[in-house]
């Protein structure tokens, strides 16, 4: 007997951001942010891999003020220490709600399409979704 191709689940854009928050949420714990896992792992938004070297210290430019010369490496470990600083300043689960509150290092969830959305959650949980 032929499969048929399963229809796709539709979800909101917030119902889609709660299940890959909790993803996300689930790969990091609580030593460190998602940014990190997301660039460590090459998933998702790809962390602060995403950004060149002199796109990552124009982003955060008031950390890269105090060392100029400080190397990349080091310089993701101080982002993601003040990513997990102000999450819990502000009592957020993710670095994404962080950013899309504060627009210095990113937009957060407000980066994502929904197509985005639709594409992380298959690559995330294997569920294939249709955000709208």
């Amino acid at each position: 007997m032929p499969q048929t191709a399963q229809k796709p689940e539709t979800l909101s854009r917030s119902g889609a951001i709660d299940i890959l928050r909790d993803e996300l949420i689930k790969l990091a714990g609580d030593e460190a942010s998602i940014c990190k896992v997301a660039a460590e792992k090459n998933i998702f938004c790809r962390g602060l891999h995403r950004f060149s070297d002199v796109e990552l210290r124009h982003r955060f430019d008031w950390i890269n003020a105090k060392n100029p010369r400080m190397p990349r490496a080091e310089m993701e470990a101080v982002v993601d220490r003040w990513q997990l600083a102000r999450q819990e300043v502000d009592n957020l689960p993710t670095a994404c709600d962080v950013q899309q509150r504060e627009h210095d290092g990113c937009r957060g969830w407000d980066d994502f399409s929904n197509e985005d959305l639709s594409r992380f959650c298959l690559e995330l949980t294997g569920r294939t979704v249709v955000v709208n």
